[in-house]
């Protein structure tokens, strides 16, 4: 089965580069270094947990289709399936901003206080669990597997595009489609705006079901909670040690409300979104000084490799080299988040992550020794670099 999530990948920077070419030309900076480095690393995590999950989850649809009520011939199939996967994914939308623990694992694709492309792929590595139940359904209606995940991919490419502040309102094409004018509404914090624009690709579903809102005043981004950090598995987890906390401090059903509430909900009411303006957001900035950057950006480049890698080879290589890869391209996401926060076991982290990478390599090539030997020596001049960085990286005084 073709990954063309995987063959998008060089598109995707490539868009990126031409994003941030064309703002520049316009004197916008719609980037942060730091914010676009935890959106592309949430996406990888993601993605690198999809390899490991597939199996489980194709499983889950292929039993369902099994038990088909319906033999929709082929032009057919490809119609239900796109209408039901765009359909299915705004009752999922939906019900992620409407459901605590939903919104759990949905808020990371919020968290980012910028709106660009990058942000497209700063994704939850639990969605592909909790948006599988409202997408089973197709599987009884008789939507091949191959069609479903077909139309599913390119339901997300669709949305790939619509994550960018240099597009203005495109006229008729509003009236059905889902536009970056509509969805920088979605991704807004602004009171009149929370809870609005679900859609996928056509916005049909929001103009039928009452939670359309079109954009009228500029949006803030990010959560009505911000994050405050960029450690990219603390993204992941945020939501959940909120909910635990909230659920701790309940009584009753109220630690069950907890779970299945409103994100807004509190024990005797609910607490509502501060009225918030551009002039008034402050965003978390905390910058790396530029010797960091180039570090950490020489590694995204090995870590973006590694993981369209993984993803080219999902269903050829073994479980222990893909695992062992795995931990390499995890712990590389872990030290992203750990260096930009100046954490004291950065450091650390980078020459024991090095150390693992270098064990990686000698175990992936051990049929060609001295090839096994060049590459795992490449780690070296990576830890002399992390180590001449190490007050750079050093918690601020």
């Amino acid at each position: 089965m073709t990954n063309y999530i995987a063959l998008a990948i060089p598109f995707f920077f490539l868009l990126m580069g031409v994003e941030i070419f064309w703002a520049r030309r316009r004197g916008v900076r719609p980037y942060r270094f730091n914010d676009s480095l935890v959106d592309l690393s949430c996406g990888m995590a993601q993605q690198i947990a999809v390899v490991f999950g597939v199996g489980v989850l194709s499983a889950a649809y292929l039993w369902m289709y099994r038990h088909r009520f319906f033999e929709p011939g082929a032009a057919w199939s490809w119609l239900i399936a796109f209408v039901a996967v765009d359909f299915t994914y705004y009752v999922w939308h939906r019900m992620s901003h409407r459901v605590n623990f939903l919104w759990a694992v949905h808020a990371v694709h919020h968290q980012s206080e910028d709106f660009n492309l990058a942000v497209a792929l700063r994704q939850a590595v639990l969605s592909p669990w909790t948006i599988l139940p409202f997408h089973l359904p197709l599987a009884l209606l008789g939507v091949p597997p191959l069609i479903f995940a077909t139309v599913e991919s390119f339901s997300t490419l669709y949305q790939f595009w619509i994550h960018t502040e240099l597009c203005g309102k495109l006229g008729i094409f509003e009236w059905v489609f889902n536009t970056p004018s509509q969805h920088r509404v979605h991704h807004a914090v602004n009171p009149r705006y929370l809870d609005k624009n679900y859609a996928a690709t056509l916005c049909i579903w929001d103009r039928m079901f009452g939670t359309f809102e079109p954009e009228r005043e500029e949006p803030v981004y990010g959560v009505v909670k911000p994050l405050r950090s960029f450690n990219p598995i603390r993204a992941q987890v945020q939501g959940f040690v909120d909910i635990a906390r909230l659920a701790a401090s309940a009584r009753g059903l109220d630690r069950l409300r907890a779970v299945f509430k409103d994100p807004a909900w509190r024990p005797g009411g609910t607490i509502d979104a501060p009225e918030v303006t551009r002039a008034t957001a402050r965003k978390y900035d905390p910058r790396p000084s530029r010797g960091l950057v180039a570090y950490l950006a020489a590694n995204l480049v090995l870590a973006v490799i590694g993981t369209t890698a993984l993803l080219f080879t999902e269903f050829t290589l073994d479980p222990p080299r893909q695992g062992a890869l795995a931990a390499v391209l995890l712990l590389t996401l872990l030290g992203f988040g750990a260096l930009l926060e100046r954490r004291r076991w950065a450091v650390p982290l980078e020459l024991a992550r090095l150390l693992l990478a270098a064990a990686t390599a000698l175990f992936w090539l051990h049929a060609d020794p001295r090839l096994a030997a060049a590459a795992a020596l490449c780690a070296l001049p990576f830890a002399a670099w992390i180590f001449s960085l190490r007050r750079q990286a050093a918690p601020a005084a």
